[in-house]
């Protein structure tokens, strides 16, 4: 059995709610009695890409578990290198897309890694644009996954991961900013039957749907939750809920090759 904790939109901004918030789920999952196989973050880390903001992020976004972070729309491709990726291992460490370093060289490319797991893949690929808040693979992304995926024995499941859904939710305000040119994506699907499923995050509220004839599993928001149109009190602006607490999506892949996810809640501190 393979279970990958999965998290998004921490949005630390040096308030302490965040980072209070942060730091109950990633308790949560150190405390757990058993291993997971990894723990993705699926994008915006800061809140407003600030230096101090992925400071807080590489204290507070640690553990015990194989763990990988992807950027987001509130994220910035080079303040992510510097303040996360410049870090140095936690764990078992995702590889980068070829041609990146650390060192910055490449920091406006996007931030394409891949993590190896005993008996899977984690593709993570970078669906930011840089300046914009809806989502888009690049050339490059996509090329780099078709390589991830032609490398990848086709008894492997590979799941692929990233901030922006590549399709409606339903929800108007993230709606307007999902990931476009989603049909690339569903053409190279169809030449690579072991992609498993796509993980992503951004609208923060756990949902389920497919795409491309995968599920498409999105995290709930660790910082926040979004009111869906239906709950919106007296007008769909209101989309915000700062009560619900945070909470992991867990994605397990049985001995079967059956994929069930898991949503848990997290007690954070107030």
């Amino acid at each position: 059995m393979i279970v990958i904790a999965h998290l998004s939109d921490v949005h630390l901004d040096g308030d302490r709610r965040a980072a209070d918030r942060t730091r109950a789920v990633m308790e949560y999952l150190d405390a757990l009695p058993y291993d997971v196989d990894a723990v993705l973050v699926s994008g915006d880390i800061a809140d407003h890409a600030e230096d101090a903001e992925y400071e807080e992020a590489a204290k507070l976004l640690r553990s015990r578990h194989p763990l990988v972070i992807c950027p987001g729309n509130h994220d910035d491709r080079a303040a992510f290198r510097r303040g996360l990726l410049g870090e140095g291992s936690r764990g078992k460490s995702p590889e980068r897309a070829p041609g990146e370093s650390s060192e910055g060289s490449l920091s406006t490319e996007p931030v394409d890694q891949v993590l190896r797991g005993e008996g899977f893949v984690l593709a993570v690929c970078d669906s930011s644009v840089p300046g914009e808040h809806h989502g888009f693979l690049e050339e490059s992304t996509l090329a780099w996954l078709d390589g991830v995926l032609t490398d990848t024995p086709p008894q492997i499941p590979v799941l692929v991961a990233f901030h922006h859904p590549p399709v409606p939710l339903h929800t108007p305000y993230v709606d307007e900013i999902r990931q476009f040119g989603e049909e690339r994506l569903a053409a190279l699907a169809e030449r690579h039957a072991h992609l498993t499923a796509f993980l992503c995050g951004h609208a923060h509220t756990a949902a389920a749907t497919t795409f491309a004839g995968r599920p498409v599993l999105v995290a709930p928001g660790v910082v926040s939750t979004l009111r869906l149109p239906w709950e919106a009190p007296t007008g769909s602006s209101e989309h915000v809920h700062l009560d619900e607490p945070p909470a992991v999506a867990f994605h397990v892949i049985g001995d079967d090759g059956r994929l069930t996810t898991h949503y848990r809640v997290v007690a954070a501190r107030r």
